[in-house]
């Protein structure tokens, strides 16, 4: 600038309004990006405030039915329908019980909370899971890329994806607990393999939706140019299967959650949510509200995983796959 100044190609005037400009046109982006800092910030406090208000909303759902229930002894007045439900504090603990059981010693004669028990035992449920869920998105989107380029294994193999997920997952836990002893598998392993079996088939339907989603018109336009199949997949049918599959890896991510939970309980492991839930029951009789909070744990687990997928798909899909944003 200093430069043109002195050789009089630009007057003084003519710097101080480029400068000006340069200052406003800082200006403005400085604020644009906060203004979207700021909603982005807005949205955020009330997805919070809406999870709060439903959880609120629920928890006077359960102490309602419960005050009514003990008023009317568990039978609708006038009519005498019973209530599905005991609302005695063996079968309906209160709210208040299920929370504050959280925050106290496990057992007699221990100084380590509930809390800090479930968060160890929730450590190792994640580390299957985000092993089952990896393992899953992997194989779905392998075999809808095998089934994009190969149609009739597609047709021949779709029918039995689609019964593999119709058998009960109690019945095919322990058989591949069993399969995986007999291999030398980890019993870990075996747990991660049933979060697999779960994840892998909303995975495989929504990539596969996704890469058949591209238009005639295009694929016509790429072939016109000469591009290969390989091409054809790179920059075409994958772009567009993007939206597609982070919706399967959501719906992955609880059922991981689940087969890594089931595959606890069926496995016999020595940890895990799964484990807990199930000694929980077998002293229900001594604390109710401990297996209600190992529930509730095991629920906000798979609720925060999903919540990790949706932001990587916001991070990914923010600026890569969005040209409107982008400009």
């Amino acid at each position: 600038m200093e430069r043109l100044l002195t050789t009089g190609v630009l007057s003084e005037p003519m710097v101080r309004s480029v400068n000006h400009r340069g200052v406003g046109v800082s200006r403005s982006a400085t604020l644009a990006r906060t203004h979207r800092g700021l909603a982005r910030l807005g949205r955020v406090a009330g997805s919070i405030a809406s999870f709060l208000a439903v959880g609120v909303v629920l928890s006077g759902c359960w102490e309602l039915y419960k005050f009514l229930g003990q008023r009317w002894h568990d039978r609708v007045p006038g009519i005498g329908w019973q209530f599905p439900v005991a609302t005695d504090d063996l079968s309906l603990p209160h709210v208040s019980d299920i929370v504050g059981s959280l925050f106290r010693p496990t057992r007699r004669g221990s100084k380590t909370t509930l809390l800090e028990t479930l968060l160890r035992e929730t450590g190792t449920t994640l580390r299957t899971a985000t092993l089952g869920f990896l393992g899953g998105a992997l194989a779905g989107i392998l075999i809808a890329l095998i089934f994009t380029r190969l149609r009739p294994v597609s047709r021949g193999m779709m029918p039995w994806l689609v019964a593999s997920q119709t058998v009960p997952l109690v019945a095919i836990a322990p058989m591949v607990v069993i399969w995986g002893g007999k291999i030398g598998l980890p019993v870990w392993g075996a747990v991660a393999m049933i979060a697999v079996y779960l994840a892998f088939f909303p995975v495989t339907i929504n990539a596969l939706r996704g890469l058949t989603s591209s238009s005639t018109l295009h694929h016509d336009l790429l072939k016109s140019w000469g591009a290969s199949e390989r091409q054809t997949t790179r920059y075409l049918r994958v772009p567009g299967a993007v939206p597609h599959l982070f919706t399967g890896l959501r719906l992955a991510a609880t059922a991981s959650v689940i087969g890594t939970l089931v595959g606890e309980l069926s496995a016999g492991t020595g940890s895990g949510l799964g484990r807990a839930i199930l000694n929980f029951s077998y002293f229900y009789s001594n604390g109710p509200e401990k297996l209600y909070a190992a529930v509730l744990v095991a629920s906000l687990v798979g609720m925060a995983f999903v919540f990790v997928v949706i932001a990587v798909e916001r991070l990914v899909t923010r600026n890569r796959w969005n040209p409107g944003r982008r400009s």
